[in-house]
């Protein structure tokens, strides 16, 4: 394929590649490997869909309906634009018989609009407003894969992972908050093989893109051209990104950073001095200096006082990885999670804030029974030693290295205090 990203390229023969398709993909449900002609960008979904528990026969489930629908519906960013995508996609949609779809991040169909026979024929498979059609859930979709990579993609007939969705084709591009560039939701069109096409991609990727420009116009007065984003994971300095400048922050600054993004409201000082030292003799004078070498390494206007806040948003690692979970997209969540928050603070709040997020990681992926997230999270530095995690992976994969490491584990647990230490040196 000239460009990956396109589904089927003008004079192919769509019939064959169907058939093409469809033996590979009952290959793969069977347990195979993903074989050619399958594109790239499919095969890495298929892989994820399979990892997340997602069955061939499997079906959209509905998250919202009626009133709860109606609500995050009418509170949703892209709720603003939608008089501008009707323009755009409404009438190509209805006279070629195919569908207008809109989501959220998290893959949640929030308006399916478009020709009532095609409405009709969508609604067998669920795909309504209220469904969630995140490829953890239903495996390659183009709206669920467009918001998972963040990139424009068409989905061709076999190439869906659900087998009930393969009669169709769709095209879908993300849609990114113009402020923060924070994937918000995409912009799908389905229907028919006549969406096969390079330029069905090319249309719904320009719809997207004016919609993120009707959002910049519609952003209130004042709005901050550029939110900070602070990397936090996996490291004792944390790293933020101003106005295109990466600032590398020392620990204490780290720590400060993290429990003000948590706190957009702001923090008084009692409440920071409480947050970031044991040491109960440290003195307002102390904490009064370290934020005034932080307001100086930020720059003027990002730092305010009484209480002490950031004055733009702030968009971290921590925060994308506890959403994630809130959503219950669980690999997507760890592949976020670069590693404990500041791993060497011994700050109260933040060993606090490390220890839930951890927690809530490792539980999910216990619940979860994947095998390839059990392994990647015990393989990780932090999870060399869970051994929940490494029981977990004993039972779905028990392979003799696996086994190994869990006796080790085990034994070291049943040792006196003292010896696992002793063995190492």
């Amino acid at each position: 394929m000239t460009d990956p990203w396109v589904a089927l390229e003008p004079g192919a023969d769509p019939v064959e590649r169907v058939r093409t398709l469809r033996r590979a993909h009952e290959a793969f449900t069977q347990g195979g490997a993903v074989t050619r002609p399958v594109r790239s960008v499919v095969a890495d979904s298929w892989r994820r869909s399979a990892r997340a528990g997602v069955g061939p026969e499997g079906t959209a489930r509905v998250d919202l309906t009626d009133g709860d629908l109606g609500s995050y519906r009418a509170e949703h960013p892209l709720a603003r634009v939608m008089p501008l995508v009707r323009e755009l996609l409404g009438t190509f949609a209805a006279d070629g018989e195919h569908l207008l779809a809109v989501c959220d991040a998290q893959g949640r169909l929030l308006w399916v609009e478009g020709h009532p026979a095609t409405r009709r024929r969508a609604d067998g498979m669920n795909f309504v407003p209220g469904a969630r059609w995140a490829e953890s859930e239903v495996g390659t979709n183009a709206p669920g894969t467009a918001v998972a990579v963040d990139r424009p993609v068409q989905v061709f007939a076999a190439e869906h992972f659900i087998r009930q969705v393969q009669p169709w084709t769709c095209a879908a591009a993300p849609v990114h908050d113009p402020r923060t560039g924070r994937v918000i939701g995409a912009i799908d069109i389905t229907g028919g093989d006549g969406l096969a096409h390079p330029h069905s991609l090319g249309f719904v990727q320009a719809v997207a893109r004016a919609a993120e420009s009707q959002l910049a116009l519609l952003a209130p007065p004042g709005a901050p051209a550029d939110a900070l984003q602070l990397t936090a994971l996996g490291r004792d300095e944390a790293q933020l990104l101003v106005a295109g400048r990466k600032v590398r922050l020392s620990r204490r600054h780290s720590e400060i950073l993290v429990l003000l993004a948590r706190h957009p409201e702001g923090l008084s000082g009692d409440e920071l001095l409480c947050d970031l030292y044991e040491d109960e003799s440290v003195t307002p004078v102390t904490l009064r200096a370290e934020l005034a070498r932080l307001r100086r390494l930020l720059g003027p206007g990002l730092l305010g006082s009484r209480p002490y806040r950031l004055m733009v948003p702030v968009e971290s690692d921590v925060a994308i990885v506890e959403r994630r979970l809130e959503t219950g997209a669980v690999t997507s969540a760890v592949t976020a999670y670069g590693g404990p928050l500041l791993p060497g603070s011994q700050a109260p709040a933040v060993a606090r804030l490390r220890h839930r997020l951890a927690e809530g990681l490792r539980t999910a992926l216990i619940a979860r029974r994947d095998p390839d997230l059990l392994a990647d999270w015990a393989h990780a530095p932090w999870g060399e030693e869970d051994l929940d995690v490494w029981r977990a992976l004993a039972a779905l994969r028990p392979t003799p290295t696996v086994r190994a490491r869990l006796r080790e584990l085990e034994a070291e647990l049943r040792a006196p205090a003292g010896w696992a230490q002793r063995r190492r040196t």
